[in-house]
Formats: structure tokens, sequence, C-alpha cells
């Protein structure tokens, strides 16, 4: 795992961005590619898979539940889903990503 990619899901991080989103997953693809920029002909493909790497990510914490915290008025508010609204129902909060969006 790379060091400098921080937890993005409460509680370690209450509220969420997209340039935290995005620095995660530059800092994967950095990882894995092996580059920290890629060559003008792999540009393309670099920030293809950045793009995808946090737009999974972005999926991803939208949809976790965390158990166990407190639901506030954020978490049973208008904005949150479905899903989301019966989570925090069942005594669980929705990931802070969710409530940024």
């Amino acid at each position: 795992m790379c060091r400098s990619i921080k937890t993005l899901r409460e509680p370690y991080t209450p509220q969420v961005t997209d340039d935290d989103v995005r620095a995660a997953a530059l800092q994967y693809v950095r990882k894995i590619s092996g580059f920290r920029a890629p060559a003008a002909h792999n540009a393309a493909a670099f920030e293809a898979a950045v793009a995808a790497v946090a737009e999974a990510t972005r999926t991803l914490l939208d949809q976790l539940v965390v158990r166990g915290g407190a639901a506030g008025p954020a978490a049973v508010g208008a904005g949150a889903s479905g899903a989301g609204q019966a989570a925090a129902s069942a005594g669980a909060t929705v990931s802070g990503a969710q409530r940024e969006r």
C-alpha cells in the first residue's frame, strides 16, 4: 500500500473532497505504473487510469456504510440516499463522501 494514500472514510476523514479522491487515485496509478509522471506517449493512458480509479473510489465511498458511528442530521437529511437513510436509521452513518455530494 502506498503510504501517501490516506484513508478517505469516516471516522478517519470526516469530509472527502474531489481533490482528496483524485490525489489518492493519482498516488495509486503512480505506484502501479512505476512512473511519477508519464512520458508524453503514455500521458493519455495514465490520465484515463487516474480518472477510472477516482470514479471507482467515489463509487465505493458513496456506497460504504460505517457502522457504530452516531447518525447525525446530515446522514438522515434530505441529501442522503434511500440506502443511506436506512443505514442511518439502523444506527450506522453514511460515509463523508456521500454527505458531500
